[in-house]
């Protein structure tokens, strides 16, 4: 029954894209950040669904009027460099075969992301990118951080199945990320029962990310908290917030998960500390020793034999930095850094100009958010391998969007009708000219 409805949700939704590609974006987002075909267990779980998206929001980009060039700010140039540099790097790579897949997987998230640059243009557009972004992990947040509650936090959380974030420490990472969009969110909504609820998902996301156990993602969601507070215009209120929600979760959990967080202080004590530590010492020596790095990957024998310290046994880097490093070169590393400081900064100039304009406040509340949502995942990506995972990707396609709509006065140029009727659900042209009437 599970499968059946799912697959015939996905197969309306992709029947409307074919006319309204950039609702095939939607389509594709959903599956790709939420993975919910892996919580189905007949037919559903192996079907092709994000093939079956992807390929309908490129017919429809085909044939639609309303596309544009997707290089509408500085972070897309440095992705497209990026995803050029490794592609080089996959080439003359160790071993270009086995790192096919890889490559694959990774291309066809970037060529997502420009495909959605193209199409997605209007406030309507960029709210519902958001809503789905944050929404699809928030319900997954949600449904953890009630097992870890009514679990005192004595078992750890996972994400879906076969996906970037099926460990529980990556799973961690992308709930502390989303909690800034979901503020973002938040703060558009108008009624008080609905600002309420979503309080309610923020503080559940968090305690599912401390219910996975994840040390990077306490580093994480600390390095974010402190964000927050500094970005807040009532730090008293935050203060309380943060203080109420820490005391209220910290203490349910168990003796277990306090012995986990305590290693943070004595890694060199720690067995799996040393092991990141020696993959990093391996992807430095790599990027010195190859200048476009390893390919797609850095974790073979011969270089875990050569330059390993700690042991010789090939590990996965737990490093966004040293992931890029190992598998791309100095040359990868410095592009993946000024792909994220250029969305930071992108950012902040949506957060600053957007107060100035009236109609541009919601912006400059999605420009903050997402400077808050990148500092979480950028420290927590230090000790995770999630360099090529959609949701930082996400967070820069909304600040790029959001300057240009700024720029180019969207609100000048939107279309005056409710999101529904923008949907397709009903007429925009009758809307339009009831309105004219």
């Amino acid at each position: 029954m599970r499968d059946l409805l799912l697959m015939a949700i996905i197969g309306v939704v992709a029947i409307m894209a074919l006319g309204r590609p950039w609702i095939g974006v939607m389509l594709w987002n959903w599956i790709s950040i939420m993975n919910p075909h892996r919580y189905t267990w007949g037919f559903a779980a192996s079907a092709p669904v994000a093939m079956i998206a992807g390929l309908v929001t490129l017919i429809g980009l085909l044939f639609t009027k309303e596309r544009g060039s997707p290089f509408k700010g500085a972070p897309v140039w440095w992705l497209l460099l990026f995803v050029i540099w490794m592609t080089i790097s996959w080439l003359a790579g160790v071993d270009v075969g086995n790192d096919y897949n890889d490559w694959n997987r990774s291309i066809k998230i970037y060529l997502m992301i420009f495909v959605a640059l193209s199409l997605l243009s209007n406030k309507y557009h960029i709210l519902a990118f958001v809503w789905v972004t944050a929404g699809s992990l928030a319900l997954l947040g949600a449904k953890g951080g009630l097992f870890t509650v009514l679990t005192g936090g004595s078992y750890r959380v996972w994400g879906p199945p076969d996906s970037f974030i099926d460990g529980n420490n990556e799973m961690a990472l992308a709930l502390i990320t989303i909690i800034p969009l979901l503020h973002f969110l938040q703060l558009q909504l108008t009624r008080g029962w609905q600002r309420h609820a979503m309080s309610g998902v923020m503080v559940l996301c968090a305690a599912a990310a401390l219910g996975s156990h994840s040390r990077g993602a306490l580093l994480a969601l600390i390095a974010m908290g402190a964000m927050f507070w500094w970005r807040s215009k009532s730090k008293g209120s935050m203060t309380i917030l943060i203080m109420v929600t820490m005391l209220a979760l910290l203490p349910m959990m168990p003796e277990e998960w306090w012995s986990r967080m305590e290693t943070i202080e004595t890694y060199e004590e720690d067995a799996s500390a040393n092991q990141r530590i020696n993959a990093w010492t391996v992807a430095w020596h790599v990027a010195g020793e190859r200048l476009t790095g390893g390919g797609m990957s850095y974790q073979y024998q011969d270089y875990f034999s050569r330059y390993g310290v700690y042991d010789t046994q090939p590990r996965a880097a737990h490093s966004i930095y040293f992931q890029i490093l190992g598998n791309h070169g100095f040359i990868g590393l410095g592009i993946f850094l000024s792909l994220w400081l250029s969305t930071y900064l992108t950012a902040g100039w949506v957060r600053k100009h957007g107060r100035e304009i009236a109609e541009a406040h919601w912006a400059s509340d999605l420009g903050g958010m997402i400077q808050v949502g990148l500092v979480g995942f950028l420290v927590g990506g230090a000790f995770l391998s999630l360099a090529y995972f959609d949701l930082p990707y996400n967070m820069m396609v909304m600040a790029v969007l959001a300057k240009l709509w700024i720029t180019k006065k969207g609100w000048e140029r939107d279309p005056h009708i409710s999101f529904i009727e923008f949907t397709g659900i009903s007429s925009p042209t009758k809307a339009v000219k009831s309105k004219g009437k």
